[in-house]
């Protein structure tokens, strides 16, 4: 196994970079202690960039990133740029030059953590969404037509290949299979409505489930799907769909799950690089204050670093997140910790240190 991981760190805007900073404080923990190594490498890519450069994402940066292990994100938004260009000019076009095909987005509700769901814990709220990352309505096929005028046309077309369906979902078995706890994989859709998109899920689900007899299949209308993570989370384990169902049904996770402060997701290219992020976005009315939460961007580079195949860091990052959860915050939003966002840091790094006898 490769011992020493090249890592882009794209802090971002707002409270982005004082949440990176206290993951990859504890990354250099977890590191001391498990015995690898990191190179990281900053990228100044954001709204301040931007604003200065009147550029998004250079085409050399891109070149770039392409070469490294994974990327490290902190946060893209901010208040001066019109919402989209920074979304598009970087995320996007990330997702889709590197081919980031998979955004894979755990909902696990840690012991300690408050969920508004009534009488649900740890046990009912343990899945994991399996999203298409590069298709669908966010591949931005259509356009208007009299635009500007009371006639005005607008059409935005959901693209599926058979190739981009086929990948995400094999994906989605082959992680069920790995993942080894109710071996379930349920598809999310609408074939009732979208029929000629869903037809095409549900025909290729169907197909490849026949490769994979250990895995129970079921699907569900996404609405559905809404209505049962919040009424059964337990009937989940692993959840396929397209761009846009995933994109709202991994919302609902977040919230189920105790909130955007815990919740980090991965943007998969299972043969090259891959970039994992905080979901809670750059929160620019905290930036600078010292008060938000970095849990989810450090359990992002929890993910980050099971991905490269550091299982045993991982999982020491993720105990000492539950141990931090139980022992020290008296809540996961910004300023109601109970400690400063570098507190918590130092808190998670030292109970990784601690749990080695270190």
């Amino acid at each position: 196994m490769k011992r020493s991981y090249k890592i882009a760190v794209i802090p971002g805007d707002g409270t982005g970079p004082e949440v990176v900073r206290e993951g990859l404080k504890v990354l250099g923990a977890v590191a001391g202690v498990e015995g690898f190594k990191t190179e990281l490498v900053d990228y100044d890519l954001g709204g301040d960039y931007y604003l200065k450069t009147g550029e998004t994402l250079p085409d050399a940066t891109l070149d770039e990133l392409r070469q490294m292990d994974a990327i490290y994100l902190g946060a893209i938004g901010h208040p001066e740029v019109k919402p989209g260009i920074l979304e598009k000019g970087i995320l996007l076009r990330i997702r889709f030059e590197l081919d980031l095909y998979i955004n894979l987005r755990p909902v696990k509700l840690y012991p300690g953590v408050e969920t508004p769901i009534r009488d649900k814990g740890p046990e009912e709220i343990d899945c994991v969404i399996v999203r298409e990352n590069t298709e669908g309505l966010y591949a931005g096929a259509g356009g208007y037509l009299k635009r500007g005028t009371p006639d005005e046309v607008a059409i935005q077309e959901s693209i599926n290949t058979r190739k981009g369906v086929e990948r995400c979902i094999r994906y989605a078995f082959e992680f069920c299979r790995k993942r080894a706890k109710e071996k379930k994989l349920t598809l999310c859709g609408k074939t009732n409505v979208l029929t000629y998109a869903f037809d095409l899920w549900e025909r290729t689900f169907q197909e490849l489930s026949k490769e994979y007899p250990d895995i129970k299949t079921d699907y569900a209308h996404v609405d559905a799907i809404c209505m049962w993570m919040v009424k059964n989370p337990e009937w989940f384990d692993v959840i396929v769909t397209d761009n846009m169902f995933g994109d709202i049904i991994t919302d609902l996770g977040a919230m189920i799950q105790g909130g955007m402060g815990i919740a980090a997701g991965g943007n998969i290219n299972p043969q090259g690089t891959s970039m994992f992020e905080p979901i809670g976005g750059s929160a620019p009315k905290y930036t600078g204050k010292n008060v938000i939460n970095p849990l989810a961007a450090i359990c992002a580079s929890q993910m980050m670093l099971n991905h490269l195949g550091e299982q045993e860091a991982a999982d020491r990052i993720e105990q000492a997140v539950i141990k931090v959860l139980q022992e020290n915050l008296k809540g996961l939003s910004a300023g109601e910790m109970g400690h400063t966002t570098s507190e918590v840091g130092d808190l998670v790094a030292d109970y990784c240190v601690k749990a080695s006898g270190g």
